[in-house]
C-alpha cells in the first residue's frame, strides 16, 4: 500500500471508530446521562478515545499475526445506567448506536464513490477509490463485529433488553471473560471466522448494491487484500 493510500486509510478508519465512540457518548446524553458528554467524549477528536490496549496493541498484534480480521477498539464510554430515563431501553439504545453510525459511514463511502465512479473522476485502481472501499470494509466490519453479542461488546447491550432475572445475571458474568472469549472463537473455531467474514461480506454487498456499485466495490477490495 502506497503511502497516499496508507494515510488516507487511516485517517478514514480512526474518524470511523471516533465516530462509533462519540454516537454511544451523544446517545447516552440525550437519553438523560451527561456523563461522558461531560468528559469530553461527544467529539470526533480522536485523542479522549484512545485506549492503549484495544486501539494500539490488539490491533498490532492481529496485523502481526496475519490475521484476516484486523480489530481493535477505543476507550469505553462510561455510562451510568441510573441517570438514563429508561434504563433497559436506554442501555440497548446506547449500545446500538455505535454500530448504527458505521452502517451510515459505510453507506455515506458507497454514495460518495458511485457518485465519482459514474462521474468518470474516479477509476476503480484509483487511490481515492481504493481509500473509500477499505472505509467501506473497515466500517462493516466494526459494525458487524460489535454486533456479536458477547460482553462488553455493543450487541450484548442490546442483548440485555430482552433478558431477565438469573439469565440477565448469568450473562452479565460473561464480560469478565468477554475478550478471550472472542479471540478464542475466531482463532480456534473455523466456522465462526468464516460466519464472520460472510457476514461483512454480505453487509458489504447489500449497501454497494443500494448504488448499484457491488461489483466495482467486490473488484476493488479484492485487489486490496490481496496486494
Amino acid at each position: 500500500m502506497d503511502p497516499f493510500t496508507l494515510i488516507g486509510t487511516v485517517i478514514l478508519v480512526v474518524l470511523s471508530i471516533t465516530t462509533h465512540e462519540a454516537a454511544h457518548a451523544w446517545v447516552a446524553d440525550r437519553c438523560g446521562d451527561p456523563t461522558a458528554r461531560l468528559l469530553g467524549r461527544v467529539t470526533l477528536n480522536p485523542i479522549p478515545h484512545i485506549d492503549p490496549v484495544m486501539t494500539v496493541l490488539l490491533p498490532g498484534f492481529l496485523l502481526l499475526s496475519g490475521s484476516r480480521f484486523l480489530f481493535g477498539g477505543a476507550k469505553p464510554v462510561p455510562v451510568d445506567l441510573r441517570r438514563l430515563r429508561h434504563p433497559r431501553r436506554d442501555w440497548a439504545l446506547v449500545g446500538a448506536a455505535g454500530p448504527v453510525s458505521n452502517l451510515l459511514i459505510a453507506t455515506a463511502c458507497s454514495g460518495l464513490l458511485a457518485l465519482l465512479l459514474q462521474t468518470g473522476f474516479f477509476l476503480e485502481t484509483s487511490r481515492g477509490a481504493q481509500i473509500l472501499v477499505i472505509g467501506i470494509y473497515a466500517n462493516a466490519l466494526l459494525a458487524v463485529f460489535n454486533l456479536i453479542p458477547i460482553p462488553p461488546l455493543d450487541g450484548s447491550r442490546v442483548a440485555t433488553y430482552f433478558l431477565r432475572g438469573e439469565a440477565l445475571r448469568a450473562y452479565m458474568r460473561l464480560e469478565r471473560y468477554g475478550l478471550l472469549i472472542i479471540l478464542g472463537l475466531i482463532f480456534m473455531v473455523d466456522g465462526f471466522s468464516r460466519f464472520l467474514w460472510g457476514a461483512i461480506l454480505g453487509l458489504i454487498d447489500f449497501i454497494s448494491g443500494l448504488f448499484s456499485i457491488s461489483g466495482e466495490v467486490q473488484s476493488i477490495l479484492f485487489a486490496v487484500l490481496t496486494s
